[in-house]
């Protein structure tokens, strides 16, 4: 009695060379189609990428064109910024100016403050000199009380022509120098003085200047133009001061 041999092949299980052909295919179709992918052909049309995202409508170069609305507002923030830099710029110069305007004027206010004060001084160093002139030479040679008289009016006028100074009061005496219409005034001129046209040739009352800046004119006398001397300067003014640029 012949019995049959047992088989070692299960039916329900698929084949080996089955499941191998089955993914070698599997491989070449996904190859396929990526290298349809890269070489364009889904942009021709032919096939289409079922997992593709699509577009919603419109006109894409429109979409393309059109800045993102993000974009839009970092532009507008961006502006606004820019605005606002521009605005503490300009308070900050506004400040600065105002600050050195302030101390421009309180350094002003401090080394001019006594201006007032000065000038009326000056009428009593005026009545000063005009004692110590008023007295003749001949008198203090035969009268020695009378000397030490005169001797104490000229300590007081230089003690207090020093305290002026130490206030930067300074004097005006320009003789022999050319007109200034911005420090002197002019009382009459003097024909036939030897000296160029517009030269000082004597002061009748001393000037005074505070910080550079005028606090009396110095009266004086100066040379008139009369073709008799050389040098030729320039014509005095017809009134003091007709000199200046008055549109600077």
């Amino acid at each position: 009695m012949d019995s049959a041999e047992p088989s070692n092949e299960n039916p329900d299980e698929p084949q080996e060379s089955e499941q191998e052909e089955s993914l070698l295919e599997r491989s070449v179709r996904l190859e396929a189609e990526a290298a349809r992918l890269a070489g364009g052909d889904l942009a021709g049309g032919d096939d289409i990428d079922p997992l593709a995202p699509q577009p919603l409508g419109g006109n894409p170069d429109d979409e393309m064109d059109a800045p993102p609305a993000g974009n839009a507002q970092s532009a507008a923030l961006q502006e606004q910024l820019n605005q606002a830099k521009d605005q503490m710029m300009r308070a900050i110069a506004e400040a600065e100016n105002t600050r050195k305007r302030a101390q421009k004027d309180r350094e002003e206010a401090s080394k001019f403050a006594i201006s007032g004060f000065a000038r009326d001084l000056l009428d009593v160093a005026d009545n000063l000199r005009r004692a110590l002139s008023a007295v003749p030479d001949d008198l203090l040679e035969t009268e020695p009380r009378l000397k030490n008289l005169v001797d104490g009016i000229e300590a007081t006028e230089r003690e207090l022509l020093r305290s002026l100074e130490k206030n930067g009061v300074e004097k005006l005496e320009p003789t022999d120098e050319p007109f200034d219409p911005n420090f002197h005034e002019v009382m009459f001129e003097m024909p036939d003085s030897g000296k160029p046209a517009g030269t000082i040739t004597q002061v009748i009352e001393i000037g005074y200047i505070l910080h550079d800046r005028l606090l009396r004119p110095a009266r004086v006398a100066i040379a008139k133009d009369d073709g008799s001397a050389d040098g030729g300067g320039p014509p005095p003014p017809t009134h003091p001061g007709g000199q200046i640029d008055t549109e600077v």
